[in-house]
């Protein structure tokens, strides 16, 4: 096992001042037409009436209402978390949630079953983080026609019917990837600067459908570019053609740095480990990120057998970067096998939900969006009481 990295960068919470800002030609997050503002919340333990967003402070349930709550499946531990952030809201307002979901995030249409559902039994509002932000456009407008308000959690849904979402709770995916390609540059830009010949990073994606991933995925690889750039060396993109299309400002041709993102055809571990391998197993590759838990599980998983990943560039590990938490990242992370991670607090989208939720079905109108913070960990700082929250199994 690769030794670790005695790592000198402190916490970093990224405290959030707009969701989902647009890249080049990235998709907006925002209703078609909204000019809703965005409400910051930095706090990321649910403890109560102190950490609530303004516009949350006070409410209390008009009558007992049961709320359809649609996560994208309950393969990760992140959706568990986002449970229990649903279920302490759900107590401290009087409401009942009735969460619900696909086997894997790539169950589009079963997810979409379980919508239509929901919305045949006409709750009071119905919360749903959308495994594919188009495929749930026919389904959004049927709510609105019925007058049930929707609240979007952990990514937004671009072009949804006007009037369709109450609000969207969720992180800014954007500038939650720009940190890790920071702290992974960070570690390489000297191999970088001194490479006599072509370098490559690779990123695992676990989809090109879903905004949240690709805002994600996007904002590690434009970070990255600029990083580059900034340092006099060009770079290029190759891959998953979505990727490759959306990348801000790639080089064409021979370049000295290669950033290669893959994507598999499922979301499961073993299929993100077989988009890995492929990265891995290239001498010329120097850094790999996972853009979520299943894909850093990917990671993790096709490093198995070829103990490649590591903390220490100068001797040659290829330095490896996760997103989220859960159990098999966490241990990666503290024994130096990753570099780092960075998570985010899927437990306040579930809390924040349920009481957006339930605002909007006492008929409140004009909720803003809520930002919830990530924030960078490695080993030196996962018992931190700004993090270790966060960390969930």
């Amino acid at each position: 096992m690769k030794k670790k990295l005695v790592a000198t960068i402190l916490a970093m919470a990224l405290c959030v001042t707009s969701l989902y800002g647009c890249g080049s030609g990235g998709k907006k997050e925002e209703s078609k037409g909204s000019d809703k503002k965005t409400e910051s919340s930095a706090n990321n333990n649910a403890g109560g009436s102190n950490d609530l967003p303004e516009q949350f402070k006070g409410l209390k349930a008009d009558k007992a209402y049961s709320f359809p709550m649609l996560v994208k499946s309950f393969q990760s531990t992140y959706w568990g978390a986002a449970q229990k952030g649903m279920q302490k809201a759900a107590k401290e307002l009087g409401v009942e949630v009735k969460p619900q979901g696909p086997n894997t995030e790539s169950d589009i249409a079963d997810q979409i079953n379980m919508l239509e559902s929901a919305i045949a039994a006409k709750p009071a509002g119905i919360g749903i983080a959308a495994c594919d932000s188009s495929s749930v456009l026919d389904s959004f407008k049927k709510a609105a026609e019925a007058k049930i308000p929707l609240v979007c959690f952990d990514t937004g849904v671009a072009d949804a019917p006007k009037g369709s979402v109450a609000c969207t709770i969720a992180t800014d995916n954007r500038q939650a990837g720009s940190v890790a390609a920071d702290h992974m540059y960070e570690v390489l830009k000297d191999k970088i600067k001194k490479a006599d010949k072509p370098v490559r990073i690779g990123e695992i994606n676990q989809d090109a459908t879903a905004a949240n991933i690709e805002e994600r995925g996007l904002g590690f690889v434009d970070r990255m570019i600029e990083l580059i750039h900034k340092d006099g060396k060009t770079v290029s993109v190759t891959g998953n053609e979505f990727y490759v299309n959306h990348a801000k400002g790639a080089d064409k041709g021979d370049t000295n740095v290669v950033i290669e993102v893959r994507v598999p055809a499922q979301t499961t571990v073993e299929l993100c480990s077989n988009e890995a391998q492929a990265i891995l197993s290239k001498k010329d590759t120097i850094g790999v990120f996972g853009s979520n838990q299943v894909s850093a599980e990917g990671l993790l998983a096709a490093n198995t057998n070829l103990n490649v990943l590591g903390s220490n560039a100068d001797k040659g590990d290829v330095i490896g970067i996760g997103f989220d938490a859960g159990s098999t990242i966490k241990a990666a992370v503290k024994d130096g096998v990753m570099l780092g991670a960075v998570t985010q607090s899927p437990l306040m989208m579930g809390y924040y939900a349920v009481y957006a939720l339930t605002a909007a079905a006492n008929g409140k109108t004009d909720l803003k969006d809520v930002a919830t913070a990530g924030y960078w960990y490695d080993s030196s700082n996962m018992t931190d009481e700004s993090i270790a929250p966060n960390l969930y199994d």
